[in-house]
Protein backbone atom coordinates (compact mmCIF):
# COMPACT_ATOMS: atom_id res chain seq x y z
CA UNK A 1 0.00 0.00 0.00
CA UNK A 2 1.31 3.46 -0.91
CA UNK A 3 2.10 5.66 2.07
CA UNK A 4 -0.11 8.66 2.65
CA UNK A 5 1.54 11.99 1.83
CA UNK A 6 2.50 14.26 4.71
CA UNK A 7 2.15 18.03 4.67
CA UNK A 8 5.69 19.19 5.47
CA UNK A 9 7.03 22.50 6.76
CA UNK A 10 10.54 23.30 5.50
CA UNK A 11 12.76 25.69 7.45
CA UNK A 12 16.32 26.93 7.22
CA UNK A 13 18.70 27.08 4.30
CA UNK A 14 17.85 26.18 0.71
CA UNK A 15 21.39 24.89 0.12
CA UNK A 16 20.95 21.38 -1.33
CA UNK A 17 24.21 20.29 0.26
CA UNK A 18 23.25 21.45 3.78
CA UNK A 19 22.80 18.88 6.54
CA UNK A 20 19.18 17.81 6.97
CA UNK A 21 17.32 17.50 10.24
CA UNK A 22 13.93 15.79 10.43
CA UNK A 23 11.70 17.03 13.28
CA UNK A 24 8.72 14.99 14.50
CA UNK A 25 6.13 16.62 16.74
CA UNK A 26 4.23 15.03 19.59
CA UNK A 27 0.61 13.98 19.94
CA UNK A 28 -1.92 16.69 18.95
CA UNK A 29 0.94 18.80 17.59
CA UNK A 30 2.02 19.93 14.12
CA UNK A 31 5.22 20.47 12.20
CA UNK A 32 5.11 24.26 12.24
CA UNK A 33 6.06 24.18 15.93
CA UNK A 34 9.66 23.41 14.95
CA UNK A 35 10.25 26.76 13.26
CA UNK A 36 11.78 28.22 16.42
CA UNK A 37 14.27 25.38 16.70
CA UNK A 38 15.23 25.89 13.07
CA UNK A 39 16.19 29.49 13.90
CA UNK A 40 18.82 28.08 16.28
CA UNK A 41 20.31 25.66 13.73
CA UNK A 42 22.39 27.79 11.35
CA UNK A 43 23.24 26.19 8.05
CA UNK A 44 20.73 23.38 8.53
CA UNK A 45 17.67 22.45 6.46
CA UNK A 46 14.87 21.29 8.76
CA UNK A 47 11.94 19.19 7.56
CA UNK A 48 8.93 19.10 9.90
CA UNK A 49 5.95 17.06 8.68
CA UNK A 50 2.48 17.03 10.18
CA UNK A 51 2.03 13.41 11.24
CA UNK A 52 -0.96 11.37 10.08
CA UNK A 53 -4.21 12.66 11.55
CA UNK A 54 -2.57 15.95 12.48
CA UNK A 55 -2.57 19.42 10.99
CA UNK A 56 -2.85 19.46 7.22
CA UNK A 57 -1.73 15.89 6.57
CA UNK A 58 -4.22 13.15 5.73
CA UNK A 59 -6.65 12.22 8.50
CA UNK A 60 -7.47 8.86 6.91
CA UNK A 61 -6.48 5.71 8.85
CA UNK A 62 -4.43 3.70 9.62
CA UNK A 63 -2.64 5.66 12.35
CA UNK A 64 -0.28 3.13 13.95
CA UNK A 65 3.36 3.96 14.70
CA UNK A 66 4.42 1.77 11.76
CA UNK A 67 2.08 3.73 9.48
CA UNK A 68 3.51 7.04 10.67
CA UNK A 69 7.04 5.74 10.11
CA UNK A 70 6.17 4.60 6.58
CA UNK A 71 4.66 7.99 5.73
CA UNK A 72 7.65 9.83 7.19
CA UNK A 73 10.08 7.63 5.26
CA UNK A 74 8.27 8.36 2.00
CA UNK A 75 8.26 12.07 2.80
CA UNK A 76 12.00 12.08 3.42
CA UNK A 77 12.56 10.09 0.23
CA UNK A 78 10.70 12.78 -1.72
CA UNK A 79 12.58 15.70 -0.15
CA UNK A 80 16.10 14.46 0.57
CA UNK A 81 18.62 13.34 -2.06
CA UNK A 82 19.30 9.62 -2.16
CA UNK A 83 22.11 8.23 -0.01
CA UNK A 84 21.95 11.18 2.41
CA UNK A 85 21.68 10.50 6.13
CA UNK A 86 19.75 12.74 8.52
CA UNK A 87 19.52 13.59 12.19
CA UNK A 88 16.06 13.15 13.70
CA UNK A 89 14.76 15.23 16.61
CA UNK A 90 11.43 14.13 18.05
CA UNK A 91 9.15 15.04 20.93
CA UNK A 92 6.90 12.75 22.98
CA UNK A 93 4.88 10.46 20.66
CA UNK A 94 7.06 11.58 17.78
CA UNK A 95 9.92 9.75 19.48
CA UNK A 96 8.13 6.42 19.05
CA UNK A 97 7.83 7.23 15.34
CA UNK A 98 11.50 8.25 15.19
CA UNK A 99 12.61 4.98 16.77
CA UNK A 100 10.48 3.00 14.31
CA UNK A 101 11.97 4.98 11.44
CA UNK A 102 15.54 4.36 12.66
CA UNK A 103 14.91 0.63 12.80
CA UNK A 104 13.17 0.58 9.42
CA UNK A 105 15.77 2.75 7.64
CA UNK A 106 19.12 2.10 9.37
CA UNK A 107 21.11 3.81 6.62
CA UNK A 108 18.96 6.94 6.77
CA UNK A 109 19.08 7.94 10.43
CA UNK A 110 22.52 9.11 11.58
CA UNK A 111 21.44 10.27 15.04
CA UNK A 112 18.43 10.72 17.32
CA UNK A 113 17.44 13.42 19.79
CA UNK A 114 14.42 12.19 21.77
CA UNK A 115 12.72 14.88 23.84
CA UNK A 116 10.75 13.38 26.74
CA UNK A 117 9.90 10.31 24.65
CA UNK A 118 6.48 8.79 25.35
CA UNK A 119 6.45 5.05 24.68
CA UNK A 120 6.32 1.87 26.70
CA UNK A 121 3.65 3.53 28.88
CA UNK A 122 1.64 1.70 31.51
CA UNK A 123 -1.49 0.52 29.64
CA UNK A 124 -3.86 1.53 32.42
CA UNK A 125 -2.41 5.05 32.48
CA UNK A 126 -2.51 5.30 28.68
CA UNK A 127 -6.20 4.42 28.80
CA UNK A 128 -6.83 7.15 31.38
CA UNK A 129 -5.09 9.69 29.17
CA UNK A 130 -6.96 8.57 26.04
CA UNK A 131 -10.38 8.66 27.71
CA UNK A 132 -9.71 12.04 29.32
CA UNK A 133 -8.52 13.49 26.01
CA UNK A 134 -11.63 12.41 24.14
CA UNK A 135 -13.98 13.44 26.97
CA UNK A 136 -12.63 17.00 26.89
CA UNK A 137 -12.00 17.35 23.18
CA UNK A 138 -13.59 20.67 22.26
CA UNK A 139 -13.65 24.12 23.89
CA UNK A 140 -16.13 26.95 24.04
CA UNK A 141 -13.62 29.47 22.72
CA UNK A 142 -9.93 30.20 22.24
CA UNK A 143 -9.47 31.36 25.83
CA UNK A 144 -10.72 28.01 27.11
CA UNK A 145 -8.41 26.17 24.73
CA UNK A 146 -5.40 28.12 25.97
CA UNK A 147 -6.39 27.60 29.60
CA UNK A 148 -6.46 23.86 28.97
CA UNK A 149 -2.99 24.00 27.41
CA UNK A 150 -1.65 25.89 30.42
CA UNK A 151 -2.97 23.10 32.67
CA UNK A 152 -1.42 20.36 30.52
CA UNK A 153 2.28 21.06 30.84
CA UNK A 154 2.29 24.39 28.95
CA UNK A 155 2.24 26.61 32.03
CA UNK A 156 5.71 28.07 31.41
CA UNK A 157 5.51 28.13 27.61
CA UNK A 158 5.90 31.72 26.32
CA UNK A 159 2.70 33.50 25.36
CA UNK A 160 3.92 34.14 21.81
CA UNK A 161 4.09 30.39 21.20
CA UNK A 162 0.56 29.87 22.47
CA UNK A 163 -0.64 32.72 20.28
CA UNK A 164 0.95 30.96 17.31
CA UNK A 165 -0.95 27.79 18.23
CA UNK A 166 -4.21 29.76 18.17
CA UNK A 167 -3.44 31.26 14.78
CA UNK A 168 -2.37 28.07 13.02
CA UNK A 169 -3.68 25.02 14.88
CA UNK A 170 -7.11 25.92 16.26
CA UNK A 171 -10.25 25.63 14.14
CA UNK A 172 -14.00 25.93 14.55
CA UNK A 173 -16.09 22.83 15.17
CA UNK A 174 -19.65 21.97 14.17
CA UNK A 175 -21.03 22.87 17.59
CA UNK A 176 -19.97 26.52 17.57
CA UNK A 177 -16.83 25.96 19.61
CA UNK A 178 -13.18 25.32 18.72
CA UNK A 179 -10.91 22.28 18.50
CA UNK A 180 -7.27 21.67 17.72
CA UNK A 181 -6.61 20.59 14.12
CA UNK A 182 -6.23 16.91 14.99
CA UNK A 183 -8.24 13.74 14.39
CA UNK A 184 -9.71 12.36 17.67
CA UNK A 185 -9.52 8.70 16.54
CA UNK A 186 -5.88 9.19 15.53
CA UNK A 187 -5.15 10.52 19.01
CA UNK A 188 -6.87 7.57 20.71
CA UNK A 189 -4.89 5.20 18.50
CA UNK A 190 -1.64 6.93 19.44
CA UNK A 191 -2.27 6.41 23.16
CA UNK A 192 -2.78 2.71 22.44
CA UNK A 193 0.46 2.62 20.42
CA UNK A 194 2.37 4.30 23.25
CA UNK A 195 1.29 1.47 25.55
CA UNK A 196 3.23 -1.07 23.47
CA UNK A 197 6.61 -2.23 24.87
CA UNK A 198 9.37 0.31 24.37
CA UNK A 199 12.05 -0.18 21.73
CA UNK A 200 15.68 0.84 22.12
CA UNK A 201 17.51 2.87 19.49
CA UNK A 202 19.59 0.79 17.07
CA UNK A 203 23.00 0.02 18.54
CA UNK A 204 24.85 2.00 15.89
CA UNK A 205 22.81 5.23 16.20
CA UNK A 206 24.09 7.88 18.65
CA UNK A 207 21.13 9.07 20.68
CA UNK A 208 20.38 11.84 23.15
CA UNK A 209 17.41 11.29 25.47
CA UNK A 210 16.05 14.32 27.34
CA UNK A 211 13.90 13.64 30.41
CA UNK A 212 11.49 16.33 31.66
CA UNK A 213 11.67 16.22 35.44
CA UNK A 214 8.31 17.78 36.22
CA UNK A 215 6.16 15.16 34.46
CA UNK A 216 4.34 12.95 36.98
CA UNK A 217 3.90 10.13 36.26
CA UNK A 218 6.86 10.34 33.87
CA UNK A 219 6.51 9.59 30.19
CA UNK A 220 10.12 8.36 30.10
CA UNK A 221 9.81 5.06 31.89
CA UNK A 222 12.56 4.02 34.35
CA UNK A 223 12.70 0.65 32.60
CA UNK A 224 13.61 2.36 29.34
CA UNK A 225 16.41 4.34 30.97
CA UNK A 226 17.72 1.23 32.71
CA UNK A 227 17.73 -0.71 29.44
CA UNK A 228 19.57 2.11 27.68
CA UNK A 229 22.21 2.13 30.43
CA UNK A 230 22.63 -1.64 30.27
CA UNK A 231 22.38 -2.25 26.53
CA UNK A 232 23.40 1.08 24.91
CA UNK A 233 26.00 2.46 27.36
CA UNK A 234 28.19 4.07 24.70
CA UNK A 235 25.56 5.35 22.26
CA UNK A 236 22.72 6.69 24.43
CA UNK A 237 23.27 9.79 26.56
CA UNK A 238 20.56 10.85 29.01
CA UNK A 239 19.96 14.48 30.00
CA UNK A 240 17.60 15.66 32.74
CA UNK A 241 15.87 19.05 32.60
CA UNK A 242 13.73 20.71 35.25
CA UNK A 243 10.73 21.39 33.00
CA UNK A 244 7.26 20.22 32.14
CA UNK A 245 6.66 18.04 29.09
CA UNK A 246 7.00 20.67 26.33
CA UNK A 247 10.79 20.39 26.21
CA UNK A 248 11.22 21.93 22.71
CA UNK A 249 9.74 25.19 24.02
CA UNK A 250 11.07 25.07 27.58
CA UNK A 251 14.69 24.01 26.95
CA UNK A 252 15.34 25.34 23.42
CA UNK A 253 19.07 25.98 23.92
CA UNK A 254 19.68 22.40 25.02
CA UNK A 255 17.60 21.02 22.15
CA UNK A 256 19.57 23.02 19.59
CA UNK A 257 22.91 22.07 21.16
CA UNK A 258 22.10 18.35 21.09
CA UNK A 259 20.91 18.45 17.50
CA UNK A 260 24.00 20.35 16.37
CA UNK A 261 26.20 17.90 18.28
CA UNK A 262 24.91 15.10 16.07
CA UNK A 263 24.79 17.16 12.89
CA UNK A 264 28.49 18.02 13.22
CA UNK A 265 29.72 14.71 14.61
Amino acid sequence: MTAQPLHTHVFGTDDPDAPVVLALHGLTGHGRRWGRLADDLPGVRLLAPDLLGHGHSSWAPPWGVADHATAVAETVKALVPANRSIVVVAHSFGSAVALALARRCPDLVAGLVLLDPAHGLDPAQARVYAEATLAHWGYADADAAIAAKRAEGWYDVPTAILDDELDHHLMSDDAGGVVWRVSPPAVATAWSEMARPFRLPPESVPTHVVVAGRVDPPFVRPEFLAACAAERPTTVTVHHVDTEHMVPFLAPDLCARLVLDLVHS
